[in-house]
């Protein structure tokens, strides 16, 4: 994989959040690549729960001070930066006071959703496209992991289809068991809709819960991989019948050379 530059978008990582599913393999394959001598960066949302001080994150104000529309609304795009110790890779927060400021990542003290997560989701897709488009830097893969990640593929084939400096990227998207309970907000569907992104690629979104979202998100990839072990039934047998080339579950002592060859499957 040397100098494939590979940007991978995820809704955790470690160090920055505790340790699950999502937060260690969003580690963990960007840093396999980074041995390999590939070229990559990591964006996350900069959720409240996240140390400043300790992770030493700095506000990038040369990438900072553009406005995002979500739904019709002016939000302000921060941008901050913080390297992994010892790793030498760089990690991008997506930050706006409005939907990050708060001390959670998505549930309050209740855990109940934050009636916004479909809003964040949005900002997110767009932050990091806009972002990545400042720093005039192609990604030969995007690869996406975690639902709050998961609008980035629809956002690259509708909203930002016609950017020709994403022309030759591959979309992956990572697909995990952690989930969450209930719906979104029940008009999410028409705040995607509002960025002129076509009802019947979203549809799904009627009914907006974890499985539709991950549905969505991998009908708009180029290729899929199943992350967890104990994924549902019903999304193993979606992902397999989509026609998309996927990588199957991979254990921690085999994944490295699965997720290699698969990558360079996808570019050649």
């Amino acid at each position: 994989m040397e100098d494939k530059r590979i940007l991978y978008v995820s809704s955790e990582v470690v160090p920055y959040l505790a340790e699950n599913e999502v937060s260690l393999m969003s580690y963990d394959v960007p840093k396999m690549i980074n041995d390999q001598g590939g070229q990559i960066r990591i964006f996350m949302p900069r959720y409240g729960n996240i140390n400043e001080r300790r992770h030493q994150l700095h506000e990038v104000i040369r990438l900072s001070g553009m406005n995002l529309v979500v739904n019709d609304l002016d939000m302000p795009l921060i941008i901050k930066v913080a390297s992994i110790p010892k790793e030498r890779i760089q990690v991008y927060f997506i930050d706006n006071d409005e939907y990050f400021k708060r001390k959670a990542t998505f549930s309050d003290e209740d855990g109940v959703l934050y009636p916004d997560n479909d809003e964040r989701a949005i900002f997110f897709a767009k932050g990091v496209v806009e972002t990545v488009k400042k720093l005039n830097w192609v990604p030969d893969i995007i690869h996406v992991h975690g639902w709050m990640a998961s609008l980035l593929p629809i956002y690259m084939k509708h909203y930002y289809k016609d950017e020709a400096l994403f022309s030759e990227t591959k979309i992956v998207t990572s697909v995990y068991s952690q989930s969450f309970d209930g719906n979104l907000d029940i008009e999410m569907i028409n705040k995607v809709k509002f960025d002129n992104i076509p009802h019947e690629a979203v549809q799904e979104l009627e009914t907006p819960n974890y499985e539709n979202l991950i549905k969505t998100a991998v009908n708009h990839s180029d290729a899929v991989v199943i992350a967890s072990e104990s994924l549902s039934p019903s999304l193993t047998k979606f992902i397999e019948s989509s026609g998309k080339p996927f990588l199957p579950f991979a254990t921690k002592d085999k994944f490295t050379e699965a997720y290699t060859n698969f990558y360079k499957g996808m570019l050649s």
